[in-house]
């Protein structure tokens, strides 16, 4: 089994369902007692928001480019960066280390193709929904044409996630907000819960379309690898 490096804590509520899922699905395959050897950074997410808020990506990514090599000098086999945000430094981390960086965009694309899905809906952090780091990295690479909420929705959705699912809040009113949100999307085939925390908020059974929960596809891409 090789060992998987986790750059977690943003947030941890997420975090801790990487740490779950990974765990949960090598007992699964290996049966009996066995868990993932895995090593884990865990941010403080405050100083991350900050540095998101003012815009200070280069040292966000320097931040996150040590911590990443800290996980290698520890013994981790492979990075996972348990956010779909931070992300857009990926390239960055990529860079600094001798050991593969598994993209979570990929490994969410590679379930979105499997599915036959052309034009899913992505709901995420407006840093997410409103760049290119994320959805030029699904077109580019994968073809696959993203669909993003309008702008008064992206930014209830935004704002749930930050002032709710960080903090651990799962408010049945923003769950139907989001649903509302979704419903109101037009020539869509799929949902991409593009942030981590959005699976702790809405679940496959809410949908009739495809759902990809980024977290959860992230973290067994994490396993395959660990297994291979």
């Amino acid at each position: 089994m090789r060992t998987i490096g986790l750059l977690g804590g943003m947030s941890w509520e997420s975090s801790a369902e990487y740490y779950r899922t990974i765990n949960t699905e090598v007992r699964r395959r290996l049966g009996g007692t066995a868990s993932a050897e895995l090593v884990m950074y865990s941010f403080d997410f405050s100083r991350i928001e900050v540095m998101q808020e003012t815009g200070e990506w280069s040292r966000a990514a320097e931040t996150l480019c040590a911590a990443a090599a800290g996980l290698q000098a520890a013994g981790a086999d492979c990075i996972v960066l348990c956010t779909n945000t931070m992300h857009r430094m990926a390239d960055e981390i990529e860079a600094g280390i001798d050991i593969p960086f598994i993209h979570i965009a990929d490994a969410t694309a590679e379930n979105v193709r499997a599915a036959g899905v052309q034009r899913p809906l992505l709901l995420g952090t407006r840093y997410t929904m409103e760049s290119d780091f994320y959805a030029g990295r699904l077109r580019r690479l994968h073809g696959i044409e993203v669909v993003v909420p309008q702008e008064s929705d992206r930014t209830t959705v935004h704002d749930v996630i930050y002032t709710e699912l960080v903090q651990g809040i799962v408010s049945e009113d923003s769950k139907r907000a989001y649903l509302d949100i979704i419903g109101r999307a037009s020539d869509v085939d799929g949902v991409i819960a593009g942030c981590t925390e959005i699976e702790l908020l809405v679940g496959p059974d809410d949908f009739t379309v495809p759902y990809f929960p980024t977290a959860k596809i992230h973290a067994l891409a994490a396993v395959d690898f660990a297994l291979t």
